[in-house]
């Protein structure tokens, strides 16, 4: 069942997403070459205590990092470590907290360095963003929840590139995951119908290569079975009356 929020609700995720805005934002200026993905760890667990908030993935059915870092073929749930980014690398980075027993969730992939000789991977990251800006621009009331899934989908793969199945978006409020699933693919006009006071994490993961991906031994990070690129963007969003509500 999908929960339908009230505006107070909404008002206490979007003061949870401002939190995880802040971490992206701060995450974002020490993402260099040498920069060990461990460092991210770190830093995010600095501001989410400054906050007195917690972290939705530290412990989540075991997982242990405070954030997911995922380079290049890695697509999510990469466990930060030791490993340095270099240059061309490219880096994805979830965050997501709790705060006030509210939930918010949200991705960026960044360019590492100098990639002006990458210009595929700089390409993938720009697709993957705008894809991530029109499936919410189709979150509207009245709208089906695949209108979101499809605007992803066909725009991914216009430019080449394909959509990852293994993975979706989800519903988001009271905790991390709730209904409804969202598929970055599916066919428009179906699905569930959208409604003010639903709250979704929308987030297009997009290959260079084949959609197909396999998780490594550690039973977390997930990559290309091709090992080519992979980027990620995620908003917690908010169906409202009008425009869709982005809250993070």
């Amino acid at each position: 069942m999908i929960d339908i929020k009230s505006g107070h609700e909404i008002g206490l995720i979007e003061e949870a997403g401002k939190v995880v805005k802040t971490i992206l934002e701060e995450l974002g200026k020490i993402a260099r070459p040498g920069t060990a993905t461990l460092e991210f760890d770190k830093k995010a667990e600095e501001i989410i205590g400054k906050f007195r908030c917690r972290s939705a993935f530290k412990g989540y059915r075991g997982y242990p990092g405070t954030v997911c870092v995922s380079v290049n073929e890695e697509v999510v749930h990469g466990i930060p470590g030791n490993r340095r980014l270099g240059e061309g690398d490219i880096v994805g980075i979830d965050v997501g907290i709790e705060k006030d027993g509210y939930f918010a969730d949200s991705a960026i992939t960044l360019a590492i360095g100098d990639l002006r000789r990458g210009a595929k991977a700089l390409d993938l990251i720009e697709t993957t963003r705008e894809a991530l800006r029109l499936g919410i621009r189709e979150a509207v009331e009245g709208n089906r929840l695949f209108d979101i899934s499809h605007a992803i989908q066909r725009h991914a793969e216009s430019r080449g590139y394909s959509v990852v199945r293994d993975f979706v978006g989800h519903g988001i409020g009271k905790k991390l995951h709730e209904d409804p699933s969202i598929p970055n693919f599916g066919a428009k006009g179906t699905g569930p119908r959208l409604k003010s006071g639903m709250v979704l994490a929308i987030e297009p993961m997009i290959n260079e290569g084949g959609w197909e991906v396999e998780v490594l031994d550690d039973g977390w990070t997930a990559v290309t079975k091709d090992k080519k690129l992979s980027a990620h963007f995620e908003h917690t969003i908010a169906i409202t009356e009008n425009d869709p509500r982005i809250l993070t």
